[in-house]
């Protein structure tokens, strides 16, 4: 329960408009350290951070999970997804319950609390995530399976925001909580909920990379023909000062791609290769997509598959001239979020169609034949989509 009165958007505009400190009727500073002291915030998150330090909150926290897999341990198959409200049942949850999995990954739009209301304590989003964490398919599945998660726009706090979200800040530390984040977790001490995790030997060692796509992220560019094909909503932009993962980040990626491991999944809340659409996707900032991909392949890291949601519909998808090796990518969505029976959007790196109705993504992995199995499942567990891939395709080591 709130005690403390909710921010309002005209409160925080007075906050973050403020570029000098309020006349002061006490004594004049009288050092320059005095008077860097009192300054005003030069940020939303400072601004801000004096309200949620003192905010008391029912924090939503999820029901326990089946603890990590050792670091030593061999991971078969992981399971994933994306696109779920807790609004309604998410009756798919139940059929990956059933099979069996290692790790399962909420890969973004985890829930929908978009900040209508653009209130500061993000009643919307509280609400959505206690809505999930009461939800008993999902308690069943936390119960079943070890999870890892990142957000897209809609569990970040509003649609297609990145870094002009005034709310971020609180947006990360409600994602953090209700996820289980240790107090220890360095997420807790930086910006920006990217995480990575490694797990087995060498030789079946697989590393798993979950970008933020939306702490850091430049704003996007409208496109002058809205709702046209390929157009729909942005398009792409050559403009230098744009980032999609913001420099620390990218800084961090790199550390990352040099460790040592055979097989990488790379999530990325949005789509990579697609360029078949104009909604959210890294084809609306070619030069980080040219950036992301020309570090896969300086930073010679092999084994690498990426996987995206997003879109409301799955698909698989390669490309051969990017990273020395055919870089695949599979995209999962929606795990109840469905809009149609059919997507027919342009792909030109897409293999074969896509499928629109309910979904979840399986990454299997068959160490002994030396192959990946990226499959795409409907909501009673039937494989509908599946690409094949050998390690020694992908330069897996």
């Amino acid at each position: 329960m709130l005690r403390v009165a909710s921010l309002s958007a005209a409160a925080l505009a007075v906050l973050i408009a403020c570029e000098t400190p309020a006349a002061d009727t006490g004594p004049a500073p009288r050092t320059l350290a005095a008077a860097e002291a009192v300054q005003a915030p030069q940020t939303a998150l400072e601004a801000l951070a004096p309200y949620y330090a003192q905010l008391d909150y029912d924090a939503p926290i999820a029901t326990p999970m089946v603890p990590l897999p050792a670091r030593d341990a061999v991971l078969n198959s992981i399971a994933f997804g994306s696109c779920n409200t807790a609004e309604r049942e998410i009756p798919i949850l139940s059929a990956i319950a059933a099979e069996d999995h290692d790790l399962f990954m909420y890969i973004g739009d985890n829930v929908y609390g978009d900040a209508y209301s653009y209130d500061a304590s993000l009643p919307e989003l509280r609400e959505a995530y206690h809505q999930l964490a009461a939800r008993p398919e999902f308690q069943a599945l936390r119960a079943r399976f070890p999870m890892v998660a990142t957000w897209d726009d809609h569990d970040y706090g509003m649609n297609d925001m990145g870094a002009d979200f005034a709310f971020k800040g609180f947006a990360e530390t409600l994602f953090l909580d209700f996820w289980g984040a240790s107090e220890d977790d360095v997420r807790r001490t930086r910006e920006g909920i990217y995480d990575a995790h490694v797990f087995g030997p060498e030789g079946q060692r697989v590393q798993v990379i979950l970008l933020d796509t939306r702490f850091f992220r430049s704003g996007l560019t409208p496109t002058p023909e809205r709702g046209a094909v390929g157009m729909e909503r942005y398009i792409p932009s050559d403009d230098p000062e744009q980032t999609m993962l913001g420099a620390a980040q990218w800084e961090w990626l790199e550390e990352q791609l040099r460790q040592p491991a055979d097989v990488r999944l790379l999530v990325s809340s949005i789509q990579v290769h697609a360029d078949g659409h104009g909604w959210e996707a890294w084809r609306t900032m070619p030069l980080e997509r040219d950036r992301l991909y020309n570090l896969i392949d300086e930073t010679g890291a092999g084994g690498l598959v990426l996987v995206s949601g997003d879109r409301h519909a799955s698909g698989l998808y390669v490309r051969d001239d990017v990273a020395g090796y055919p870089l695949y990518e599979i995209t999962s969505s929606a795990l109840n979020m469905s809009y149609r029976d059919e997507n027919n959007e342009p792909g030109p790196h897409r293999i074969g169609d896509m499928y629109a109705p309910v979904n979840y993504g399986v990454i299997d992995l068959d160490w002994e034949g030396g192959e990946i199995a990226l499959q795409i499942k409907d909501e009673t567990g039937n494989v509908v989509r599946e690409q094949r891939i050998s390690l020694s395709e992908i330069g897996a080591r």
